[in-house]
């Protein structure tokens, strides 16, 4: 089984036991920025995999815990244990996966690659999901930023 299908599978599990207007939420947010971050990480050269493993455990502490408050560093610790739990990357791919997940929402603040590509992602996901919405002032420039790196003026 592959790497990505054992997390997946291992997020599926966890997201099981959320009420299922949140459990549909955050699957389909979890799926789609690791969708959004595989194409990106192609486009961009660099790793798919681990762009979509951050991608899958993003948002996981937010989920489990109910809470966004400092979710995004919370979440990279959660990360570090169930990535030691599965024992499916080495320390190095551990380090990749955990920083993206902790800066992913300094949205204004430019950090390394695959920091930088889970932040996308996500604002992909945010903006494109639903169009009416409007782009929040946070994800304002990496939006414009997005469109042109896709042709999508």
């Amino acid at each position: 089984m592959s790497r990505l299908k054992t997390l997946r599978e291992y997020v599926d599990n966890e997201l099981l036991m959320l009420a299922e207007d949140k459990r549909v939420s955050a699957t389909a947010h979890l799926y789609g920025v690791s969708l959004a971050a595989t194409i990106l990480a192609k486009k961009r050269g660099m790793n798919e995999e681990l762009a979509a493993m951050a991608a899958m455990l993003h948002d996981m502490h937010a989920y489990k815990s109910g809470s966004y408050d400092d979710h995004a560093h919370l979440g990279a610790d959660l990360a570090r244990d169930v990535l030691g739990k599965l024992n499916i990357t080495t320390e190095e791919e551990t380090d990749t996966i955990c920083s993206a997940i902790y800066h992913h929402d300094d949205k204004l603040v430019v950090d390394s690659p695959m920091d930088e590509l889970l932040k996308d992602a996500d604002v992909i996901d945010h903006c494109f999901k639903d169009s009416s919405k409007p782009v929040k002032e946070k994800e304002q420039q990496r939006y414009d930023n997005l469109c042109k790196e896709l042709g999508l003026n």
